[in-house]
């Protein structure tokens, strides 16, 4: 069968129509991404440990023949979906972008995985990802390095680098992806796309050693479109009885509106502009008038937007989010150190997470931990002021592929591989949803930015809402495509 390559650029509800109306067969679908997949991966190391033509091509028969009885499983019934390398799928490698890794095979599917099965998707394969997700640049001595969408001379970001490039490329339609620092939220800023993370416990993850404690990372969605996006959450979203601090209550089906109407969300809307933190937060040229960009966007279908300082001291909530971080990292970088010769295939940032938590006392977590709870407290006193607070996703433009992190911004010295990536700790203090909006692009033309936006704790719904009216002002900012690599 021919591949029809149309069907790539649709974006995933409208794919899903044309699926479910019968317009497109499933094997059609899995035919023309597999053809791009096998054209443009090559370049973009984007898909990792990718499933052979024939079962995933088989798969897609099955799906069809399910459709043919009149039986659908779901709003993902035959699309194509590549799990990143945090998550397990059962059949794939689970290898966290490390080689001490590359054989091991999971028993079970996240939970997140097994959620979007039962809606209907076939995994293709893993998207890549930083050696366990550390660092907004994705590159590992197992799979290499994946280049950003639009400049394959720059870094994709991370940690979810490999799903925002294939979305962006139209190597899948939807896409799944963590977010620990900014890993959803910095790579969506860098494609030109929408990468969600949702409000701390709204989309529990499983299996984990511990459900109580280990609460700053989160799952969530990247997409193309505001719709698709909020339709992915749908599907990730839910308690399960086996993670107790996830959110029961609440929406847990998430729709948005279009065109004129998701304009009339941004009609008197709250923003609260910290920029960059009254000078705290060092920036690149050029970012902060992208995002102001963008924000004036927004003021043009009526949303106020009011420049406004943090209010609590961001040296305190560093000092604290370094204790909360070392403390769940370094002991899963100490597993591994326990297998004979490890220390030699694991990356220098990893290790030094390691020796720093080696340090860690309980009187410093909880230190750290009531300067978080103080913050939490705060924000929602800004929320009584704001719908809305905005930042820029990132305090740099894509940097060179082979750099492994900005040594400095702007003249200023970066004192860890992870100091440049700042700005989005604090919604993820705060088990805040935040998301980044495409704000524009370099002079150059060739490197996006994103604007991020935090919501209320658990308001993720009114976010989406929100990102639904920045996407519908910024029609011809979405419509521009990155070119396919040579």
């Amino acid at each position: 069968m021919r591949a029809d390559p149309t069907i790539t650029d649709l974006d995933a509800l409208a794919l899903s129509r044309a699926i479910h109306a019968r317009e497109v067969s499933c094997r059609s679908v899995m035919a023309a991404y597999l053809d791009r997949i096998h054209r443009l991966n090559p370049a973009l190391n984007a898909i990792v440990n990718l499933a052979p033509d024939d079962s995933l091509l088989a798969q897609a028969d099955a799906c069809d023949a399910e459709l043919a009885q009149g039986r659908s499983r779901g709003w993902m019934h035959g699309l194509p979906q590549a799990i990143k390398d945090t998550g397990h799928a059962l059949g794939f490698p689970s290898t966290l972008g490390c080689s001490l890794l590359k054989d091991v095979m999971p028993t079970q599917d996240s939970l997140m995985t097994a959620r979007m099965k039962a809606a209907g998707c076939i995994v293709v394969g893993k998207t890549n990802m930083p050696e366990f997700g550390l660092g907004s640049h994705t590159f590992n001595d197992l799979f290499g390095a994946t280049p950003n969408a639009w400049d394959a001379a720059v870094t994709a970001g991370g940690s979810s680098g490999g799903a925002a490039v294939a979305l962006a490329q139209r190597l899948l339609p939807v896409a799944d992806g963590s977010d620990f620092m900014g890993s959803l939220r910095n790579p969506a800023a860098w494609a030109n796309i929408f990468g969600l993370r949702p409000s701390q416990g709204r989309v529990p993850f499983w299996p984990a050693a511990d459900t109580w404690v280990a609460q700053l990372g989160t799952e969530g969605p990247m997409a193309r479109t505001v719709a698709d996006l909020a339709a992915l959450l749908s599907t990730q979203a839910g308690a399960d009885p086996r993670t107790p601090l996830a959110i029961a209550e609440g929406p847990q089906t998430f729709t948005v509106p279009q065109g004129q109407a998701a304009l009339e969300a941004l009609s008197g809307l709250r923003v609260g502009w910290l920029g960059d933190l009254q000078g705290h937060l060092a920036m690149d040229d050029g970012l902060l008038p992208v995002c102001e960009e963008a924000l004036a966007r927004m003021a043009a279908q009526g949303a106020i937007v009011e420049p406004t300082p943090l209010g609590f001291s961001a040296d305190a909530l560093w000092q604290a989010w370094l204790v909360w971080r070392r403390a769940l990292v370094g002991p899963k970088v100490a597993a591994l150190l326990k297998q004979p010769g490890a220390r030699a295939h694991i990356k220098t940032e990893a290790l030094w997470e390691h020796r720093q938590s080696t340090t860690l006392g309980f009187l410093d977590f909880m230190a750290a931990s009531e300067v978080r709870t103080a913050f939490h407290q705060h924000l929602l006193g800004l929320f009584q002021r704001f719908d809305v607070l905005a930042l820029p996703a990132t305090q740099v433009w894509p940097f060179p592929i082979g750099q492994r992190w900005p040594r400095s911004i702007a003249g200023r010295t970066m004192d860890t591989y992870h100091r440049w990536m700042e700005v989005t700790l604090y919604a993820t203090f705060a088990g805040a949803p935040a998301i980044s909006v495409p704000a524009g692009f370099h002079a150059n033309g060739r490197w996006p930015a994103g604007l991020q936006l935090i919501g209320r704790p658990q308001g993720d719904a009114a976010l989406l809402r929100v990102a639904a009216g920045c996407e519908a002002a910024s029609a011809s900012l979405l419509a521009r495509r990155p070119d396919a690599p040579a």
